[in-house]
């Protein structure tokens, strides 16, 4: 395993490209814009999907959509994991024998940036599943807002990004970023998968909504706590308190909202003591908490 945490690096070839525009002044200006490119997946020899994402870290960000489409199995023996940077292609390999023509067929589109994609029955797999216990201090959820906001990232230094971010207790673990939030949780969980790190003691935070395949994600990950600075939707909320996993959401400055899983909480900290989201550390939507 790569030792930890492992964090954004705004400064990591092809991520940036220098544009030059105007501004509202006509005044010539230069700015950094995120790189966009395909990543074709394969699984074995079956073409299942092709992404639109930064580039970083393409295996985990593999592995993750397969295993979060129920394509790869927990037993699952990876052989190898092939990436052509010069084609955007990347094979993943395994001793089992695999064909999905049929869930590929059946496909819906989510609500996500970037175009989620979701295969066959978007409820598969959570029947009758119920997340670990664990327990969620408050101190933790704002020391852990304070750390993401203020760590160098790609967000900071060009906008238009989404980050997801693995944390245990009040340590930051594994931070992620693409253009579109699906991606940057499948990076988690390929990481995951990859390294056999367990959810159950885990929190997961994303930068954006809390919608039904965030939830379920979150859910097939094994991780109990799944927190956003941003908002909800009703069926992300519906399928959390079907699963147990506790929902918290506007978490900004001292402020979040708990929609599912209250009985994890410990308020052990005051959110009078906490101090006040800095204006240049806020992302979009900040200033309007009913986002």
């Amino acid at each position: 395993m790569p030792s930890l945490p492992i964090l954004p690096d705004p400064q990591a070839r092809r991520l940036t490209r220098a544009v030059r525009g105007t501004d509202q002044s006509g005044a010539e200006i230069e700015i950094d814009v995120v790189e966009e490119r395909p990543l074709t997946i394969f699984l074995n020899a079956q073409e299942i999907v092709t992404a639109m994402t930064i580039g970083d870290y393409p295996d985990y960000l593999a592995l993750g959509f397969l295993r979060n489409q129920r394509m790869l199995r927990d037993d699952d023996v990876v052989t190898a994991i092939d990436h052509d940077e010069e084609i955007d292609t990347i094979v993943v390999r395994t001793l089992r024998q695999t064909s999905y023509e049929e869930k590929v067929r059946k496909k819906t589109r989510t609500s996500g940036c970037a175009v989620g994609t979701v295969f066959g029955d978007m409820m598969e797999g959570l029947e009758g599943l119920r997340l670990p216990p664990a327990k969620l201090r408050t101190s933790w959820l704002y020391s852990l807002a304070r750390q993401i906001n203020t760590t160098p990232s790609l967000y900071l230094t060009a906008g238009a990004i989404h980050g997801t971010v693995l944390c245990q207790r009040d340590k930051v673990l594994v931070y992620m970023e693409d253009v579109g939030r699906h991606n940057a949780v499948d990076k988690i969980a390929g990481f995951m998968f990859r390294h056999g790190v367990p959810g159950s003691d885990k929190i997961l935070y994303t930068t954006g909504r809390l919608t039904s395949e965030m939830v379920i994600k979150c859910a097939q990950m094994g991780i109990p706590v799944l927190a956003s600075r941003s908002g909800f939707t009703a069926w992300g909320v519906e399928i959390a308190r079907q699963v147990g996993l506790t929902l918290i959401g506007r978490l900004r400055g001292h402020r979040f909202v708990c929609l599912s899983g209250e009985e994890r909480l410990i308020r052990d900290a005051d959110p009078a003591s906490v101090p006040a989201e800095d204006p240049r550390h806020r992302r979009k939507g900040a200033k309007d908490e009913q986002a």
